[in-house]
């Protein structure tokens, strides 16, 4: 039981960990100027998770409908 769980954390934080690496290379400058993100940074990071989310939900129940082997 615990393993099941285990291994539900451990894929959970993998996810976080790309989605995190992916939409921060996307959408935010190498060289930073400000503290703050700037309006286009937030508006970039608020899409790149959401297409994120959906794209991962979408594969997810892709692999949930085929067939057994």
């Amino acid at each position: 039981m615990f393993g099941m769980a285990e291994k539900e954390m451990e894929y959970r934080v993998d996810l976080f960990n790309r989605l995190t690496h992916s939409c921060f290379d996307k959408c935010i400058e190498k060289r930073h100027k400000e503290a703050e993100l700037n309006m286009g940074e937030n508006s970039c990071i608020d899409r790149c998770v959401s297409k994120y989310w959906q794209v991962t939900n979408l594969v997810g129940q892709m692999l949930g409908n085929r067939p057994q082997i």
